[in-house]
């Protein structure tokens, strides 16, 4: 088992299995995929089994091709994205005739806008804010004026508190 886990961990290490280790090891644990997968690639041909499971699994990375660490490490996030771009112009520009519009990452309140909902005016009232929960439930009353009877028995009822 140790030398499958020195297989699977370094698949490029030297000395490489042979084809007779790996056929041993496919026959010892027929079910393991790994080792099916690494006697395929040492073998030069395609494994039934493999094959047969391949639409219900992802890709082997044993199949992948080695990263060159080196190149990853040399490269600056810069690099990376000048390159990127050069290969491939995935540049986002706007088309004729479309508007040039600011896309607008926050927010944009007046002062005049005031944020009221029923949760503010329900963390006002748990802070004892008595004054502000009434002003934001009237203002909520006349935003709504289908809840304006439910927004008045709640005015009333933290008037009546006081």
């Amino acid at each position: 088992m140790t030398r499958i886990r020195e297989l699977l961990t370094h698949p490029a290490a030297e000395p490489a299995p042979d084809a007779a280790e790996l056929a041993t090891l496919v026959a010892r644990w027929p079910w393991f995929a790994p080792v099916r997968t690494l006697h395929a690639a040492a073998g030069g041909g395609a494994d039934a089994r493999l094959e047969l499971l391949a639409p219900w699994r992802a890709e082997s990375s044993l199949k992948a091709a080695p990263v060159d660490l080196r190149a990853l490490v040399s490269l600056s996030s810069d690099d990376v994205i000048d390159r990127f771009l050069r290969e491939e112009d995935l540049r986002i520009v706007a088309g004729e005739g479309e508007p040039e519009s600011e896309v607008l990452t926050e927010a944009q309140l007046d002062d005049e806008d005031e944020v009221v909902s029923e949760e503010l005016a329900g963390i006002y009232l748990a802070q004892g804010l008595r004054d502000k929960a009434i002003a934001i439930y009237r203002k909520l009353s006349l935003l709504n004026p289908e809840k304006s009877v439910y927004f008045a028995e709640l005015i009333d009822k933290i008037e009546k508190k006081q």
